[in-house]
């Protein structure tokens, strides 16, 4: 029983780290989008954006 308990907690460990690496890897893709949105969204207007608030 004892392993089984080991076993099921290494198994959570691994999946919350690649769930955790996971959503580094989304943050990191969403700041590259939203940065490339503000370098694009200037234009002669000045008050253009790439995202509306």
């Amino acid at each position: 029983m004892i392993i089984f308990f080991v076993l099921l907690l290494a198994l959570l460990f691994f999946g919350l780290g690649f769930t955790l690496h996971l959503l580094w890897v989304v943050a990191a893709i969403v700041l590259f989008v939203w940065i490339i949105g503000l370098a694009l969204g200037r234009g002669s207007s000045g008050r253009h954006h790439f995202y509306r608030w």
